[in-house]
C-alpha cells in the first residue's frame, strides 16, 4: 500500500498509508480543518541507454562550417583541390 501526502488549509502536511481505492481523508488529522488537498511531487526521470545523449541527436544533419585558413601558411592544399561532390549530387 502506498503512502499519500495531504495538506490542510492551515498549512499542516500529513501522510496517510492507504489503498488506492480508499477515499481521501475528509479533514486534517492535526487540526481537523477541511478540505484537504493531495500533495503531488515531480517524478524523477533518468534517461538511460543510447539515444539520450547530445552526441546521439542530429547525426549528419548539420553541415560543419569550413575552417578558416590562416594567411601565414604558404600554399594550402585545400585551395589546389577541386571541391568534392557528394554521391547524391553526382
Amino acid at each position: 500500500m502506498p503512502t499519500y501526502e495531504y495538506k490542510c488549509p492551515n498549512g499542516h502536511v500529513f501522510e496517510v498509508f492507504k489503498r488506492i481505492a480508499d477515499p481521501a481523508p475528509e479533514a486534517c488529522v492535526v487540526c481537523g480543518a477541511s478540505p484537504v488537498e493531495t500533495v503531488l511531487y515531480p517524478v524523477p526521470v533518468h534517461f538511460r541507454g543510447s539515444g539520450f545523449y547530445s552526441t546521439d541527436y542530429g547525426r549528419g544533419g548539420r553541415k560543419k562550417e569550413p575552417a578558416k585558413e590562416s594567411t601565414d601558411s604558404g600554399t594550402s592544399e585545400k585551395k589546389d583541390k577541386p571541391p568534392e561532390k557528394k554521391a547524391a549530387e553526382a
